[in-house]
């Protein structure tokens, strides 16, 4: 499970984000990429635009999908 805690300082505000557990498998990109980007460094994922509409869904599945668990919903 993500640690609010260990949020990357990438991460747009609002209730999702990514944490420093992200191992930069790219499973969140591939699935919604309009809501998560790789750093420049590819080090790790970041959310880079909250969900709004259908992208919920997306980021949703992204989330069950993250092998990491580093993908957090604060709300």
């Amino acid at each position: 499970m993500a640690d609010p805690a260990a949020k990357t300082p990438e991460n747009v505000s609002g209730k999702f984000y990514v944490d420093d557990s992200c191992s930069a498998c790219m499973v969140c990109c591939d699935t919604a990429p309009d809501n998560f980007k790789m750093t420049d460094d590819e080090s790790h994922a970041f959310v880079c635009k909250q969900p709004a509409g259908d992208e919920l869904d997306k980021v949703k599945e992204a989330m069950d999908g993250c092998p990491e668990g580093a993908i957090g919903d604060d709300g």
